[in-house]
């Protein structure tokens, strides 16, 4: 049969689409129209009817518009097939080579494998116990392991009335661990310190009064990072972390601000009843040895890459090596327990392997199969992959914690770094584009990331949560898109792989959806605050006295005073005696005192007001303006998802700072960086 063509009919006559009539020459030498529009079937009739229907009422021009679209979307025919061809392929391909001539059977070469493995994990192994185990500081038992965040005294009211919640104020002492690169960790959101509110920086409150006096003269406010502190005071080094003892040494003021060893510590001029130094001669060898344990994974996965063709062996040998890294070695959760953390690796392993069958059998087996270019895989693919995984120093340097408005003003350089971000994303997706088309592979991406934007629009739509990019979720979603075998593909999918190892590893399968809540952390709640009338302060300048308004707005039961951050005063609504004589404070010594208020319903408190200050030469410095208004139902539902709830009562505050503020409750869209 000869090929068929295209024809036109008669133009008199009834048009035969284009696109399905075609000539065909019979057995005997003449010619016949075959098109499917003449199929007598009654669905195949209804078809060809409707659509002459429908192409009646399009215009032409839009008709062939749409035509050419269709045409450009599904690529050019025969497709392209990306396929990378080695620089330098006789060096690239040596190491497979000098796998077939020395491990010439199948058998040599799994024998081989497994030995490779049982190296990798005995030294990583050995360097972790070193690492993970401390021993004894004499007279005070095996150190405690605490995270970057932990502190003793909490947020607000969360340590109670006179900070009950969070005693021994005193004559105690805590043998401790910190990790590597505690002084990256910062507030993110605002934290008062007497009249000051700080926020992207290191929360450490005080210090040395003379840099030449020994380390146990530095005195550091309970709310201070306590790992923070002990690299200000030089006790351990950030880099490679350390052993200490802590003391307790109850309340003490004036506070000092200094700079040591890369940290600006924040000064406070007044008193404060929990406050801690360190003892001279208690920083032990104990390290923390990430650095030493990246170079055994690093050297190893490469020695993997550069001798494997396998993509099944390299991808799982990679995905488990870098996750278990991650989990246990160089970004892991804050966990005082090494057992906990191995049963916590594990536990999150499992459903992060599942994840790991998608990605290799949907995106890493067409970017892999057949690639022989194995010092660029290793380069491109596993280096990327590193820096991925490595996210809390490489991305986290990136000044964007968080993509709300408020935030990006606040936060030095997040403007120009949110705009280099947003561009790059936009030019590699259009990149990636291209490649799809030329694979004619569009039209089935597009419908993939068409039902994945529908879905993310339906969730920013349901009322009352919050969509919430993680990067372990932002890498899902971008991994269908590097299915090629090209460069810059491998260099994409590396790096979102190892987002996703690291986002799983070090913190979990969080929720896409959350609650205004449990985004809040730290941040306010953005309720009403309460009117403070003028305060009352006699002649003497002895003390000073508060009152307010009779009425409580609806959803609260009574008002809390904090004095220096701390509670000192809290009154509700039946207790009328009280309320009407308002809370007074005495001046102790010639230090100014901070006053802050803030509306309560059971023990938990809103938002506090800024603070007011009462001057040392008996001066009332009014307060300014606290954070904006919302809506009565807003506040009131705000504070239902937050819970109020109150600290731990015992032990050593470990809280982790919130990563969200959320000042409405109107569907947000968040994305972690």
């Amino acid at each position: 049969m000869r090929p068929s063509r295209h024809f036109r009919d008669d133009p008199h006559e009834e048009e035969v689409d284009e696109n399905t009539a075609l000539l065909e020459e019979a057995d005997d030498g003449t010619f016949s129209i075959h098109s499917e529009e003449h199929d007598n079937t009654l669905p195949a009739r209804i078809k060809s009817n409707w659509n002459r229907f429908v192409e009646k009422r399009i215009p032409v021009p839009l008709r062939r518009a749409s035509k050419a679209t269709v045409k450009w979307v599904k690529g050019p025919q025969p497709p392209y097939i990306y396929t990378i061809e080695p620089i330098f392929p006789a060096i690239q391909t040596t190491p497979i080579h000098l796998v077939d001539r020395f491990l010439p059977k199948r058998r040599h070469k799994a024998a081989a494998l497994l030995f490779f493995y049982f190296s990798w994990l005995l030294i990583f192994s050995l360097v972790l116990r070193k690492s993970a185990f401390a021993t004894e500081i004499e007279g005070f038992g095996v150190p405690v392991t605490i995270s970057c965040a932990a502190r003793y005294w909490d947020n607000g009211n969360g340590c109670g009335l006179n900070g009950d919640n969070c005693r021994p104020f005193g004559n105690s002492t805590l043998a401790f661990r910190c990790p590597a690169d505690c002084k990256r960790v910062q507030l993110v959101d605002p934290h008062a310190v007497g009249d000051q509110e700080i926020n992207y920086r290191s929360l450490v409150i005080g210090g040395p009064s003379d840099p030449d006096e020994p380390i146990s003269s530095s005195k550091y406010r309970g709310d201070s990072f306590i790992c923070g502190s002990a690299i200000h005071s030089g006790l351990i080094s950030n880099r490679q972390g350390g052993c200490g003892v802590l003391s307790l040494i109850g309340e003490q003021k004036d506070f000092p601000a200094t700079k040591k060893h890369g940290i600006s510590s924040v000064g406070f001029d007044s008193w404060f009843p929990l406050s801690f130094s360190f003892l001279d001669g208690t920083a032990t060898q104990c390290e923390d040895l990430r650095w030493p344990l990246l170079v055994v994974s690093v050297i190893f996965s490469s020695l993997l890459s550069l001798f494997t063709t396998s993509p099944a062996i390299f991808f799982w040998s990679i995905f488990v090596g870098l996750f278990f890294h991650v989990a246990l070695a160089s970004d892991p959760p804050s966990l005082s327990n090494y057992y906990d953390l191995i049963s916590l690796a594990f536990g999150r392993f499992l459903p992060a392997a599942f994840c790991g069958t998608v990605i290799y059998r949907y995106c890493a087996r067409h970017t892999l199969t057949n690639l022989t270019a194995l010092i660029e895989k290793t380069v491109l693919w596993l280096g990327a992959c590193w820096v991925g995984a490595l996210n809390n120093y490489t991305f986290d340097k990136i000044p964007i914690q968080r993509l709300t408005p408020h935030d990006i003003q606040q936060q030095p350089g997040a403007i120009p770094a949110l705009i280099i971000v947003v561009l790059s994303i936009f030019f590699i997706a259009l990149g990636q584009a291209w490649c799809f088309r030329q694979e004619g592979r569009m039209p089935r991406y597009l419908a993939l990331y068409g039902f994945m934007g529908t879905c993310l629009i339906i969730m920013v739509l349901i009322p009352r949560m919050n969509l919430r990019i993680h990067h372990y979720i932002l890498a899902l979603l971008l991994l269908p898109g590097t299915s090629f075998q090209n460069r810059q593909s491998l260099l994409y999918q590396g790096l979102l792989i190892g987002l996703f190892i690291n986002g799983i590893a070090r913190w979990g399968f969080d929720s896409i959806l959350q609650t205004p809540g449990q985004l809040r952390g730290n941040a306010q709640l953005g309720s009403r605050l309460p009117h403070i009338r003028p305060p009352i302060i006699p002649s003497d300048g002895a003390n000073v006295t508060f009152t307010w308004p009779r009425r409580v707005p609806d959803g609260y039961d009574g008002i809390s005073v904090l004095v220096n951050d701390v509670e000192r005063w809290r009154v509700y609504e039946d207790e009328t005696e009280r309320w009407e004589d308002g809370f007074t404070w005495s001046r102790n010594d010639d230090v100014s005192m901070y006053f802050r208020f803030a509306w309560m319903r059971g023990s938990g408190a809103a938002d506090y007001t800024r603070a007011g200050v009462w001057k040392r030469n008996g001066e009332w410095e009014e307060m300014e303006s606290g954070p904006s208004l919302v809506d009565d139902e807003e506040a009131k539902d705000l504070n239902s998802q937050a819970g109020m709830n109150q600290a731990d009562s015992s032990g050593i505050r470990g809280r982790e700072n919130g990563n969200e503020e959320v000042s409405e409750v109107r569907p947000t869209f968040y994305v972690d960086i």
